[in-house]
């Protein structure tokens, strides 16, 4: 059987589209982990003592049917995705070139595989390399007015992803690419007035660049780019500052859960660092600089995006009504808590991140956390949920001495150490 699928390989170079599309399926049921013949996409990698190891030309192959005609690509696009996993293959998957293209397809608003693209790309990113690649990685971009969004990634052309018409004139600017995804992944989710889907801005919902965000801020440089005071526009470096945290953390409550999920992560992580917490919680009222830098912009806002998710349709006195945020005051009777315990969990422990410092202790009492999560604790089914629930109690309870004051606690400006606390799931299709 190993032998005949060997053959079915040099097919994927054929020049009729039909015979690589029937190649290419009957290769992709051995792409998943566990498949009995799956040794094939590896063979002749190498790499044995001091040779590095060399792409193989299927997987060459794979990573060009991606370009290919809708049914090609598809299947080019799972069986990479399904690939993925394996660390042997991520360094082919994450080099430069590919890279590039398959961020430019994600960040093309007209793009029909987008979102099996993101899952690849969340499936790479569970990788340091391709975390620092993308944080550094610039795509070449020309802004134009024909196409449902303002820019035209010009490496994303394919055979399922086609250049506006009449193509943009000037010159393509080299922009950061993790803001255009951050913008990307908010438009993912808007929505037409008429409902018809088809009128969407983008074609993709983008659900998984939530997981690449999550992967991204498990390092301090990723922690870095999401509290980062940047222009609200990447095209237009002088539109009003905003850190791109504050874009993304409104989906705490989004009904997808690999979104919600990936915010959710992304907040925590970033969380570790307590030079952030006055911006994560301060209003978007108030502009907040993150130390060391002096560039300022408007607050986070987050508390309301974490407690959310732990809210439940529980009455409070007038009194606690008034300490809890505006968009926690007066829930209805149908509110309910997050049904993923996992999430409830990640929740429970960005709450206690906060309380590292005497700051982020004060403001969560001040705002009524305790009464939010006083609720949550009687309706948790989850011990391990219940547990951290407890210890945050005891923080927030807990009586303040003078030995308790933080002194090194945050400043809106100034220098202290950043105390980068090191905290994936490989999605197959």
């Amino acid at each position: 059987m190993e032998a005949q699928l060997k053959e079915l390989i040099p097919f994927l170079r054929d020049k009729n589209p039909q015979v690589r599309q029937i190649a290419l399926s009957n290769l992709l049921g051995q792409t998943p982990e566990g498949s009995p013949h799956r040794s094939i996409f590896y063979h002749g990698i190498g790499g044995a003592g001091l040779q590095k190891p060399k792409e193989t030309d299927i997987i060459r192959d794979l990573k060009l049917l991606c370009r290919d005609q809708l049914a090609v690509a598809h299947d080019a696009f799972r069986a990479l995705v399904n690939l993925s996993d394996s660390p042997l293959l991520v360094p082919f998957l994450s080099e430069p070139a590919f890279l590039t293209f398959l961020v430019s397809y994600i960040l093309n608003a007209d793009s029909i595989l987008a979102d099996l693209a993101s899952m690849l790309l969340s499936n790479l990113t569970a990788s340091s390399s391709p975390c620092a690649a993308l944080l550094a990685l610039k795509v070449p971009i020309l802004k134009t007015s024909s196409s449902p969004s303002p820019l035209f990634p010009i490496l994303s052309r394919s055979e399922t992803c086609s250049a506006p018409v009449p193509y943009p004139s000037g010159e393509p600017q080299d922009i950061l690419a993790l803001p255009l995804l951050v913008d990307a992944f908010v438009e993912g989710v808007s929505i037409d007035p008429s409902g018809d889907r088809a009128s969407r801005k983008r074609k993709g919902d983008l659900h998984f660049l939530a997981s690449v965000f999550a992967n991204i801020s498990t390092s301090p440089a990723g922690r870095t780019f999401f509290v980062t005071s940047r222009p609200t526009d990447p095209l237009n470096p002088n539109s009003t500052n905003e850190y791109p945290l504050a874009k993304i953390v409104a989906f705490t409550e989004h009904q997808d859960t690999i979104r919600r999920g990936g915010v959710a992560s992304t907040l925590k992580n970033c969380a570790f660092s307590s030079q952030v917490h006055r911006a994560i919680l301060s209003p978007d009222t108030e502009a907040v600089a993150v130390p060391p830098s002096t560039l300022s912009a408007p607050g986070i806002d987050a508390l309301p995006y974490i407690l959310l998710p732990l809210a439940g349709p529980e009455e409070l006195d007038l009194e606690d009504q008034e300490k809890l945020p505006s968009a926690l005051q007066f829930l209805p009777s149908t509110k309910k808590r997050d049904p993923d315990p996992v999430l409830r969990f990640t929740h429970v422990e960005t709450l206690l991140l906060l309380c590292t410092t005497r700051w982020g202790r004060d403001y969560l009492r001040d705002h009524g956390v305790y009464e939010i999560v006083r609720g949550a604790h009687m309706e948790e089914t989850v011990d391990k949920v219940s547990e951290h629930i407890e210890r945050l109690v005891q923080l927030l309870k807990g009586d303040e001495g003078v030995e308790t004051i933080d002194q090194s606690d945050l400043v809106r400006v100034g220098g202290q150490d950043d105390d980068d606390d090191e905290d994936n799931r490989i999605e197959e299709v």
